[in-house]
């Protein structure tokens, strides 16, 4: 439903290297590259832009963003790759029956202090149709 979504970036260097290392982790990786603005995506389509405008405050709002992995091992990956970077975890990989039955998740910190999720709605789904 979502075409693009972008983020301004207090560092934009810091977040460069932050969504490039944790966005591998899911397939994901740059398709455009303007300076200061980059867009992420996969198969030439940027899906989710970050940037910084100069004289935009310091202050910014945290926002919450969660990007589609292709498997468990993958958002195990992206998380551990945060960590990696320094970020603080604010929940460690595991399902989350409470959001609904096939859902597995885990949510950080990035570089702006925004809420990052990679997540999967199909996890154990195999184990029900056996």
């Amino acid at each position: 439903m979502i075409d693009h979504f972008g983020i301004n970036c207090a560092d934009i260097e810091a977040s460069k290297a932050f969504y490039d290392a944790v966005l591998a982790t899911l397939g994901y990786g740059r398709v455009m590259d303007f300076g200061d603005f980059v867009g992420y995506g996969k198969d030439g389509k940027p899906d989710f832009w970050i940037g910084h405008y100069e004289g935009q405050p310091e202050t910014q709002r945290e926002m919450h963003l969660a990007f589609q992995a292709p498997d468990k091992d993958a958002v195990d990956a992206f998380h551990a790759k945060a960590l990696e970077f320094g970020m603080a975890s604010l929940h460690e990989p595991r399902a989350w029956p409470e959001y609904h039955r096939y859902y597995y998740g885990a949510f950080v910190r990035d570089p702006d202090g925004n809420n990052v999720e990679a997540v999967i709605h199909n996890f154990g789904r195999d184990a029900d149709q056996a």
